[in-house]
C-alpha cells in the first residue's frame, strides 16, 4: 500500500505542475496524463478533450473525452469521463459511485442522438464536435465503451463488462483506477489479458501437444471458432495484437482482405482449409485431458502475433454475415512463453512466423536494435548542465513502460535520491513521446493528430524501412538532436496555452502542427533548425520560441476553421487537407530566428565529427569489454561460430585475436567487430553457460 501511495503522491503533483506550467486546470492536466497511458496500453487509440457538463430534459450529462472516429476504429466508440480527486489520500470508489458516473456519459451519449439537443449547443465548440460525431457515426457503431479513468480507488477490477444496449448498440465499461494504472506503470509489462475460452466464449478450444515434455516453451495446435475469435477480438481489440507492430497494421487497414472476406461468406467450412491460420503466445494456459488429447481452458495474456488480418476480418463478419461465423474453424499454433522471457522470444516467433511477408516495421518491438542503441545512450550520454545548473543529468529512455520506476525501485531508498537527480522525471520519454515528436519535425502532423497508436505504427514503418537500409545515422548525435526536438516540443506544449491567441483547446493539434510548419517554412530556406545549440543549452533560445509561436498562432486559426461540412475539429487535424492548408498558409518570423538556422552541410559535418568521436569512444568501450570477458569466453564463441554459415572466415579471425588477448592484445577496431559479431550471434540464440542465462532460441527455428 506504501507503494500505491507513494505513486499517488508522486502523479497528483505531476499532474498540479503540469496545470501550473501551462496555466490550465487540474482536470486537464489529469485528462491528458492519464488517457496517455490508457493510449499506450491499447485501450484507446487516441485521446480527444470534450470537456463539459450540463444537462437535458431533466437529466445530467457529462463527458470528458472521446477516444477517436469510432469509423476509424472498428466501430468503437469510446467515451470517457476522467475523475480526478486531489485529496493526498486518494478515496475509495464504489459500484454506486461508478454507476453515477458512467450514467452521465449514457445520458451525453444519448442526447447527442437528438438535433434538438445539437442545436442548442454552440457552434464550433467542443462538446458540439463530440455530439455530431457520435451522431454522424452511429450508424457504423458496433459497440460502445464506457470508460473511467480515475485516480480514486476501485474496488474491483473491472475490464470489459457487458452493461446492456443503448439503441440496440451492445454497451460494456471498463475501469482504470488508481491501482490499475500503478500496476501497469510500475511493473514494466502490459495489462494481462486472461481469455477463458470454456467459461466466457462458449468451450475450450480442442488441442494437441506438438512439443515434447522437456522443452522450455510447450506449443500446440489448436482449433478456434471463428465466432470465438470474433468475440475475442471484440472484448479487447487491438490489445490482442499489441506484441507486433504488423498484425497491428494488418488489423488496422481499411479494406478487408477480399479473399478472406469472401470465404466467410460464401464457402465458411472450407475456411480451415484456405486459410493460414494464427500464430499466438500465452505466458500460461489452463488445459484438461480428454479421449481425443487436451482442451484449452483458458490463456493468460493471449497474443496473436500473425494472423491479424484474418482475426479483423473474422470480426468484422459480426455485422457483415454473423451467421456464418459458427461454421468457421482457424487453426492456430499457440507457444507458451514464461512472461519473465516473453521479450525475448514473443518477438522471434512473431519475426519468424512473419518470415513470408517482407515488412521491414514487422519487427519494431521493445527489443528493436533502434530502440536499444536509443536505450543505451540514454544511459551514458549526459545533457549539459541547463542554465543557472551545476550538475549534468541524462534523458532516460523507456523503450518499455514501466523501465523508469522498475530501475528506480530497485535501488535501497538511499540511492534513489541520487537517481532522481541524475534522471529528472521531466527529463522522461517513451517510445510514443518519440514517435510524436519525430513525426512532427518529419512534418506529419496529421499522423500525429491520429493518436499514438496510429502515429508509431507509422514511425514503426518509415524508422523500420530506414535501419534496415543503413543503421548508420542513429548514431549518437541523432539521439542528442532528438532530445532536443523533444526539449522543444515540451517547451512548446507549455507555453502554447498561456497566449492571448490560444483558443482554450486543441493544444496537441495545435503543437504538432506548428512544429510541422516552422520546419517546412526554414527548409524552404535551404536552412535547418539548429539543434545543437539547443541540445548545448538545454533550451529553447528565445527567437525560435517566438517564430515557433508564430507558427502555432496560424496553424490554431486553420484548425478551428475547418473546411465546410466539417463540423468536429480534431477530426479536421487528422485530415490531409487540414494540413495542406496549414502548411500553404504565411507566417511572418522575427528576424532573429536566422541566428539559430544553420546550413544543412554544417549540421551534417557536425554529425560526422559526432560520429569520429563517437567511434573513438566506442572503441575503448568494446576493448574494455573484450577483456573483461576474457580469452575463454571468446574461445567458446569462435567454437559455436565456426560451423555455423552466418559467420565468416573473417569473424573467426576476429574472434581468434579475442581469444588470445594473454598474448597480444586485440586492437580497438577489431574489439568493436567482436562485439557486434557477439550481438549477431545472440539473435541467432547463442548462449554462453558460465554467464547469466540467457534464453536459447534454436537456430533450426529459422528454417522457414
Amino acid at each position: 500500500m506504501d507503494d500505491l501511495l507513494e505513486f499517488h503522491v508522486d502523479l497528483l503533483a505531476e499532474i498540479r505542475d503540469e496545470a501550473e506550467a501551462t496555466g490550465g486546470t487540474i482536470g486537464d492536466a489529469a485528462f491528458e496524463r492519464l488517457c496517455s497511458t490508457l493510449e499506450a496500453e491499447g485501450e484507446i487509440e487516441t485521446s480527444d478533450r470534450f470537456n463539459f457538463r450540463g444537462s437535458a430534459s431533466g437529466k445530467t450529462l457529462r463527458i470528458d473525452g472521446l477516444g477517436g472516429d469510432p469509423r476509424d476504429t472498428d466501430g468503437v466508440l469510446s467515451v470517457i469521463v476522467c475523475e480526478v480527486f486531489e485529496e493526498e489520500t486518494p478515496p475509495t470508489l464504489n459500484a454506486a459511485d461508478a454507476k453515477k458516473l458512467f450514467g452521465h456519459l449514457v445520458n451525453f451519449v444519448t442526447a447527442a442522438r437528438r438535433r434538438e439537443f445539437r442545436d442548442d449547443l454552440k457552434l464550433g465548440a467542443p462538446e458540439f464536435g463530440a455530439a455530431t460525431l457520435i451522431s454522424d457515426a452511429w450508424p457504423a457503431l458496433a459497440k460502445i465503451k464506457l470508460i473511467l479513468v480515475t485516480n480514486g480507488i476501485y474496488s474491483a477490477r473491472t475490464d470489459a463488462v457487458l452493461a446492456g444496449t443503448i439503441a440496440g448498440i451492445p454497451v460494456t465499461y471498463n475501469i482504470w483506477d488508481l491501482s490499475r494504472l500503478h500496476r501497469v506503470e510500475t511493473t514494466g509489462s502490459k495489462e494481462k489479458i486472461v481469455v477463458n475460452f470454456a467459461e466466457d466464449f462458449g468451450s475450450a478450444l480442442p488441442a494437441l501437444a506438438a512439443s515434447g515434455p522437456e522443452t522450455a516453451f510447450p506449443s500446440y495446435l489448436a482449433v478456434i471458432n471463428g465466432r470465438q475469435l470474433a468475440d475475442i477480438y471484440d472484448k479487447w481489440g487491438a490489445r490482442v495484437l499489441e506484441s507486433n507492430i504488423r498484425s497491428f497494421i494488418q488489423a488496422r487497414r481499411k479494406s478487408v482482405n477480399e479473399g478472406i472476406r469472401d470465404t466467410i461468406k460464401s464457402e465458411p467450412e472450407m475456411f480451415f482449409s484456405y486459410n493460414n491460420g494464427l500464430s499466438a503466445t500465452a505466458d500460461s494456459i489452463q488445459t484438461e485431458a480428454d479421449g481425443a488429447g487436451i482442451r484449452i481452458l483458458s490463456a493468460r495474456n493471449l497474443q496473436i502475433v500473425n494472423g491479424g488480418q484474418t482475426t479483423a476480418s473474422l470480426h468484422a463478419a459480426l455485422k457483415q454475415s454473423p451467421e456464418t461465423l459458427d461454421r468457421i474453424h482457424v487453426q492456430m499454433k499457440l507457444t507458451v512463453v514464461p512472461a519473465d522471457t516473453s521479450e525475448q522470444v514473443v518477438p522471434n516467433i512473431s519475426k519468424y512466423a512473419n518470415s513470408q511477408n517482407k515488412v521491414s516495421a514487422a519487427d519494431f518491438f521493445s527489443n528493436h536494435p533502434f530502440h536499444m542503441r536509443m536505450e543505451g545512450y540514454s544511459r551514458r550520454v549526459y545533457a549539459p548542465p541547463a542554465q543557472g545548473a551545476s550538475r549534468q543529468t541524462r534523458w532516460f529512455y523507456e523503450r518499455a513502460r514501466g523501465q523508469y520506476l522498475v530501475e528506480r525501485n530497485k535501488l535501497p531508498p538511499a540511492d534513489r535520491k541520487r537517481f532522481d537527480n541524475e534522471h529528472p522525471k521531466s527529463q522522461l520519454f517513451a517510445k510514443t513521446d518519440l514517435a510524436k515528436v519525430e513525426m512532427s519535425f518529419r512534418q506529419r502532423p496529421d499522423t500525429v493528430s491520429k493518436g499514438a497508436q496510429k502515429n508509431f505504427a507509422a514511425f514503426a514503418a518509415e524508422i523500420g524501412a530506414s535501419w534496415s537500409a543503413s543503421d548508420r545515422k542513429y548514431d549518437e548525435v541523432w539521439f542528442k538532436r532528438l532530445v532536443a526536438k523533444i526539449i522543444i516540443f515540451k517547451a512548446l506544449e507549455r507555453a502554447t496555452p498561456r497566449q492571448e491567441w490560444y483558443p482554450g483547446g486543441y493544444r496537441a493539434n495545435i503543437v504538432t502542427y506548428g512544429i510541422a510548419k516552422l520546419v517546412l517554412d526554414v527548409d524552404s530556406r535551404d536552412r535547418v533548425l539548429d539543434l545543437d545549440a539547443v541540445w548545448n543549452s538545454q533550451s529553447v533560445p528565445e527567437a525560435m520560441m517566438s517564430a515557433l509561436l508564430s507558427a502555432c498562432r496560424v496553424a490554431a486559426g486553420i484548425i478551428t476553421s475547418p473546411e465546410s461540412g466539417i463540423r468536429n475539429i480534431t477530426e479536421w487535424a487528422k485530415k490531409q487537407a487540414c494540413q495542406a492548408a496549414v502548411m500553404r498558409a504565411s507566417v511572418e518570423y522575427g528576424d532573429d530566428l536566422e541566428d539559430y538556422l544553420i546550413e544543412p552541410e554544417d549540421a551534417q559535418a557536425a554529425q560526422r565529427d559526432g560520429r569520429r568521436e563517437e567511434a573513438m569512444v566506442s572503441g575503448i568501450e568494446a576493448q574494455a569489454q573484450v577483456i573483461s570477458l576474457g580469452g575463454a569466453f571468446w574461445d567458446r564463441l569462435r567454437q559455436w561460430a565456426a560451423p555455423n554459415r552466418l559467420f565468416s572466415m573473417k569473424d573467426d579471425g576476429i574472434l581468434k585475436a579475442c581469444a588470445q588477448q594473454d598474448r597480444r592484445l586485440p586492437s580497438e577496431r577489431q574489439c568493436v567487430l567482436a562485439v557486434e559479431i557477439l550481438g549477431r550471434a545472440r539473435d541467432e540464440g547463442y548462449v554462453d553457460e558460465d554467464e547469466t542465462p540467457r534464453i536459447r532460441i534454436s537456430t533450426a527455428a529459422r528454417a522457414h
